[in-house]
Parts: C-alpha cells; sequence; structure tokens
C-alpha cells in the first residue's frame, strides 16, 4: 500500500505549472499539478488514456471538446475521453488538482 497526503507540502514552480508524480507504474499515473495563479496547462491530450481529474484546492478554468472554459473547485470530477483535447488555467488564487491516467509510458 502507499499513501499520500495530497493537500499539504505543495511545490509551485516560478515560471511553469509543475507535475509531481505520486505514482507511476505500467497500470497508470497519478500526477498532482500544481498552479500559481495566471499559470496554464496548454492544450493538449492523453490519446490512450481517459483523463480523470480531481480538484484539491483553488478554482480554474477547464476546457474540453470544443474549448469552452469551465470554472470548477475543490471537490469537482472531471472526465476527459482517450485523445479529448483540454487545457487548464489557474485564475486569482493558486490551483491545485490531480490527474489520473492509465498506463505510463516506458513505466515498469
Amino acid at each position: 500500500m502507499q499513501a499520500f497526503q495530497i493537500d499539504q507540502d505543495y511545490l509551485f514552480h516560478d515560471r511553469d505549472p509543475f507535475a509531481q508524480p505520486l505514482s507511476v507504474d505500467k497500470s497508470g499515473r497519478i500526477l498532482r499539478f500544481m498552479l500559481k495563479p495566471g499559470q496554464s496547462v496548454v492544450e493538449h491530450t492523453a490519446p490512450h488514456s481517459p483523463v480523470y481529474i480531481v480538484v484539491v484546492a483553488g478554482t480554474g478554468l477547464f476546457s474540453g471538446a470544443g474549448g469552452e472554459a469551465q470554472s470548477c473547485g475543490p471537490g469537482a470530477l472531471l472526465v476527459f475521453a482517450p485523445g479529448e483535447p483540454h487545457a487548464i488555467h489557474a485564475q486569482e488564487e493558486a490551483l491545485v488538482f490531480l490527474a489520473f491516467l492509465h498506463g505510463a509510458p516506458g513505466a515498469q
């Protein structure tokens, strides 16, 4: 068993969002993203996996297919289909969220 404290010890980078791997193996990945106000994760896709996001702290704009942004805060669960383009933007406050994906290329 592994245990993680997801709501403390945040690590923010000044220039870009920080994606902290919490667990990575051949079956999947759990990443904790930390964005300072104004930082963004540019539009991208996960071609072979759905992406499940749980907002831990702060409020951000999340957009999926179609590009329309939705404001989401703590406790929100977002689900993106495999290959669905998505982007994230932290607004006036820091944003922390978990991303869960199937598989991890190159992981053992």
